[in-house]
Formats: C-alpha cells, structure tokens, sequence
C-alpha cells in the first residue's frame, strides 16, 4: 500500500472535521457512526479513529472486525474510503451521570478504535474505480 493516499485521507478528516464509520454485525446488517478525528500511529498503515460511538458499533465489532472510514469533502466531490480491520478498541472516557432527560439511556463511553488499513480508495460522486489509490 502507498502510504500517501492515508496521509491525505487523514488531512481531509481534520479538515472536514469528521469521519464516517461503517461497521456491520456478523449477519452483514451495516451501521455507520460519525467520528470526530483520525490519527495515524507510527507503525505504518495503522490508524486510530475516536468517538462516542453508540453500543451498536462496538457489538458490531466485537463479531465482524471488518471497517470502512470514509472521508469526503462534498463540496469538491474528493474523498477517501479506507478499508480496513479493527485491532483494537479502548475506553478513553465513560460519562459521569446523566443529562436530565437521558435518564433512560445506557452509559457511554468514549472509544478509540485502532485499525490497520488495508487499502484507501476514491470515494466520489464523478465516475471512479475501486482501485487502491
């Protein structure tokens, strides 16, 4: 894998100011999550993603390791889908009570996942291939 592709994937993130996180349970059932930031670690091709990410996304990785993170800038129709798997997942921060009103909500946790890219690829609306950037 050319390493550029993941560098420019992650300046888009930070400068959009977000990624899209797809995840899907052990029976192909999709969700995708927002997610504030991605880092890439020193070890090549890996990547952390942080968020508060719903139960969902965790269950889902906990039967199905497989990740897509999208970045995309629709304005400029560029963008990145970076297909990778999931290494790990670490609690950052858990909430400490509750917002009146949420009272029925579960707990949440703030999540880093760590993810090793396989390959990035163009996300776009114009005519494109899925070939490895």
């Amino acid at each position: 894998m050319n390493p550029e592709p993941l560098g420019k994937t992650i300046a888009l993130a930070q400068n959009i100011g977000h990624v899209l996180v797809a995840t899907a349970d052990s029976k192909g059932l999709p969700q995708v999550a927002p997610a504030d930031k991605m880092t890439l670690l020193p070890e090549e091709k890996k990547v952390t993603v942080e968020a508060w990410f719903c139960r969902g996304t965790v269950a889902n990785l906990q039967s199905n390791r497989q990740i897509a993170l999208v970045t995309w800038d629709s304005k400029a129709d560029k963008g990145y889908q970076v297909l990778s798997v999931t290494e790990g997942v670490e609690d950052t921060a858990l909430l400490d009570g509750l917002a009146p009103g949420l009272e029925s909500m579960l707990p949440q946790g703030e999540k880093r996942l760590y993810i090793r890219v396989a390959k990035v690829i163009a996300f776009q609306h114009a005519p494109h291939t899925d070939q490895e950037q």
